[in-house]
């Protein structure tokens, strides 16, 4: 199972700060749901840090993927972010047994 959670930039806001994501949906390099989730969120860390150049925390590791934005950046990359959060939805609703998603309160 694929866990995606996004950050809130506050306590009941719209706007998003940030994700994670982890797990796996199948065998490791063999899923397709993987696959279209780690090209989705790479275009988005890429796109955030060199395209718009907004400075942000990454973590990655095996399975796990992290990016956050400080308020102050968080307005700048709310359209990535948004479409990010899109793609992922309408992802889980074809395979909502591969991809859990929620959002939650920034974890900085």
């Amino acid at each position: 199972m694929i866990s995606v959670n996004f950050f809130a930039a506050g306590k009941g806001s719209a706007r998003l700060a940030g994700f994670q994501v982890s797990g796996h949906s199948g065998i490791q390099g063999e899923s397709i749901v993987c696959a279209a989730v780690s090209s989705a969120c790479y275009m988005a860390a890429n796109t955030i840090t060199d395209v718009l150049l907004i400075e942000a925390d990454i973590s990655l590791r095996d399975g796990l993927m992290k990016l956050t934005v400080g308020e102050n950046e968080a307005d700048k990359a709310q359209v990535i972010l948004q479409g990010l959060q899109m793609h992922l939805e309408q992802l889980a609703e074809q395979y909502p047994d591969k991809i859990r998603i929620q959002i939650s309160e920034v974890q900085q």
